[in-house]
């Protein structure tokens, strides 16, 4: 691409992620806006972004408003923050009409992460389900108890409901020291040994018929050692397939002696899965293990799922147990901030979600412009998400915060005074804005030394 055509595509997407992080704020804030005005609750302003005012109409009772900066929006509602006279006032309107108010911007966020979903998925031929189709060459998984045909229920203690359920519980896996000496490592170190072999001979000049001979002889030798039951049985396999492949490719390799080491790293967990109609639990599978960056072990899938047939039926099912699954997985990963298995590091602010949104265009573009938009849009659709999420959690200044305040209303039968209630969302909007502020500090720092604060 042309230095003049990147900076315009470059222009463009930034031009459609902000676009599209706009319309994530106008959904969240439409749903304040139309419930109250269905409940009649007087709006005073509805404002997309931040800041000075670019452009104002009135309408009524209303004043709309685009604001400069383009990181948020605002439904003002009389009575929202105060005691107001007003029969019209949101103060004064039925707890559970005021319930279903607050509540309206997440649920928006959420159906809009589903409309995401399906715009992304539509443009699959087919959607991947959660049944096992096959096996890579040499495949951990394989050599551990998996078989194809099993459809996967539970990774860990992380439920299966869909194929992107999968690539979250491996991220969530940990690696563990495992006994080197262990049958299943015995026949992960025979499968790469005649992965060695054949790998080589690829790369030799065999006609169409000799090379599908060998691939025969390869495949069939790995089936054997998937399914065999003792260290023995996987040499004489192994020996035997290294015999096979050297007659048909007229060799004569000689594989490296196998090094032993007593201990070794994988991503091992139990899987439950549905076999032959059964449900049963599969202990200790091994899932693919390598070194990525800094020599870090990294896990990955090491087989392929069956496909499920694109309709109009299965675009919306599997949308939404998509959309469900990134909902579920922006829970986890909030309470594993509770917990202490993820750290500041792992949060993203504005400056951060930035980074990451360039990150992802970039990679698209690598295949296309179309590719960078779809790219953004699962990342915006991400965000919609988990700005529905966090909204509805039980804290100051969040509407899960204003939630529970009504739902203390219909426990003790009378509202909180605003005066108090009031003071606690002022005091747990400025700890927000300080919190912003640190983590959008350490995402800038981040940026510069690769760590970041903590």
């Amino acid at each position: 691409m042309e230095g003049s055509d990147f900076i315009i595509t470059t222009i463009a997407l930034i031009v459609i992620g902000i676009l599209i992080f706009e319309l994530i704020i106008f959904i969240h804030e439409f749903g304040h806006f139309i419930t109250a005005k269905k409940f009649g609750v007087q709006v005073n302003e509805f404002a997309i972004g931040m800041g000075p005012k670019l452009f104002q109409f009135e309408k009524g009772e209303t004043k709309y408003s685009i604001r400069l900066l383009p990181i948020g929006g605002y439904c003002a509602m009389e009575g929202e923050n105060e005691e107001s006279d007003n029969e019209r006032a949101l103060i004064n309107k039925p707890v559970w009409q005021r319930m279903i108010i607050v509540l309206a911007g997440a649920f928006n966020n959420i159906v809009l992460g589903l409309v995401m979903m399906m715009i992304l998925m539509c443009q699959s031929s087919a959607f991947s389900s959660t049944t096992i189709a096959d096996f890579a060459q040499a495949a951990f998984t394989s050599k551990s108890g998996l078989q194809a045909g099993d459809t996967l229920v539970k990774i860990g203690d992380y439920k299966i409901s869909c194929s992107r359920d999968i690539s979250f519980a491996l991220a969530l896996m940990d690696i563990k020291t495992v006994d080197g000496n262990d049958f299943s490592i015995y026949k992960e170190d025979c499968g790469y040994t005649l992965l060695r072999q054949y790998t080589s001979l690829k790369e030799e000049d065999y006609t169409e018929d000799e090379l599908l001979a060998i691939t025969k002889a390869f495949d069939a030798g790995i089936e054997k050692l998937n399914v065999c039951t003792t260290k023995e049985e996987a040499d004489t396999i192994t020996n035997a397939t290294l015999a096979e492949v050297n007659k048909l490719a007229k060799t004569d390799y000689k594989p490296e002696e196998r090094e032993y080491m007593p201990e070794r790293r994988r991503f091992r967990t139990n899987v439950d899965i549905i076999r032959n109609g059964s449900r049963i639990t599969v202990e200790n599978v091994d899932f693919y293990t390598y070194l990525g960056e800094n020599d870090e072990p990294t896990v990955a899938l090491d087989f392929s799922v069956e496909p499920i047939k694109k309709n109009v039926g299965t675009l919306i099912t599997e949308s939404a147990k998509s959309t469900f699954s990134v909902v579920r997985m922006v829970w986890v990963s909030l309470s594993g901030l509770i917990t202490g298995r993820f750290g500041m590091n792992d949060i993203a602010g504005p400056v951060g979600t930035a980074s990451v949104v360039k990150q992802a265009a970039q990679v698209g573009l690598k295949s296309g412009f179309g590719e960078a938009v779809n790219n953004i849009l699962y990342v915006m659709m991400i965000i919609t998400v988990n700005l529905g999420i966090v909204n509805v959690l039980p804290l100051p200044a969040l509407d899960g915060g204003r939630f529970l305040f009504m739902v203390i209303e219909v426990i003790i039968r009378k509202p909180v005074p605003q005066k108090y209630e009031g003071a606690i969302h002022t005091i747990g909007f400025l700890i927000l804005l300080g919190f912003i502020g640190f983590v959008t500090l350490n995402d800038i720092i981040k940026i510069i030394n690769g760590t970041g604060l903590v």
